[in-house]
């Protein structure tokens, strides 16, 4: 064989070995014609035509993006600073290379966009206590925007919610009178349900004397437990009443029975 061949050989077989791609299970290959785009090919081996076809190797995987903290202003002047995490992936590859230059770029960018729109509409509290709502909010207008290219927003997470100092002890103080109004407010309610228990049992015992006076009795003897050297107390005339108009009762009744 001369060198002639063999150089041959060796560029034929260069040739071939060119033509050969191996593209994974989450990887395709967009492949063009002279320019014009063709079909999507993979995974396993793939044939590309040197000089006649090119092509574009995408991954399928989904990619985790880490959203760079933000400075958003919320809808009641309050000014935070935001970071996220959004995950997507490609599920079009013929969009995704032809319907934009960098779709990671793009992607990543306009995250951060939307990310800034969205907590912009909402205040402070809701960025605090609903973050499973806005994180919604915010997947769901990346996936809208991103479906021209062929991009998948499969979620969101807001990772951290960043306050100064001085909103922080602003925070506090709203926490702690709210505390203090919840106190009120119950102590207020108790003191209402316990002046409805006092009416009702003075119309009980407006209606029957005799437990006035029970109660007066009972009373006495609290008093008396306690270890006090003296005990002066006023002796109400409706607690001797009935004593006294019992005794009268009796005299009359002894009376009419020595006369009869």
């Amino acid at each position: 064989m001369t060198m002639v061949s063999l150089f041959v050989l060796i560029v034929i077989i260069s040739f071939i070995a060119s033509m050969l791609k191996i593209l994974r299970e989450y990887e395709r290959g967009v492949v063009f014609m002279l320019g014009r785009f063709w079909k999507v090919k993979g995974p396993g081996l793939i044939i590309i035509i040197p000089v006649i076809q090119q092509w574009v190797r995408v991954d399928l995987r989904t990619v985790v993006f880490d959203v760079p903290t933000q400075d958003v202003i919320s809808r009641d002047n309050v000014s935070v600073k935001v970071n996220a995490v959004i995950y997507f992936r490609v599920i079009d590859p013929q969009k995704a290379i032809i319907n934009v230059e960098d779709f990671f770029t793009a992607t990543s960018q306009l995250a951060q966009t939307t990310l800034r729109s969205v907590l912009g509409q909402h205040e402070l509290d809701e960025m605090l206590s609903e973050r499973s709502k806005l994180n919604t909010d915010i997947q769901s207008d990346l996936d809208e925007q991103t479906d021209a290219w062929g991009i998948k927003v499969s979620n969101v997470e807001i990772k951290h919610v960043d306050l100064d100092e001085s909103m922080i002890r602003a925070i506090a103080k709203q926490a702690e009178a709210e505390r203090d109004r919840r106190a009120k407010v119950i102590h207020a309610e108790g003191e209402l349900q316990a002046s409805h228990k006092l009416l009702q049992a003075a119309q009980t015992l407006s209606k029957q004397p005799q437990a006035l006076q029970l109660r007066y009795m009972q009373t006495l003897t609290e008093i008396a437990s306690e270890k006090n050297s003296t005990i002066v107390f006023p002796l109400p005339m409706d607690l001797i009443t009935p004593f006294l108009d019992f005794a009268k009762d009796a005299k009359e009744k002894k009376a009419e029975g020595k006369s009869a």
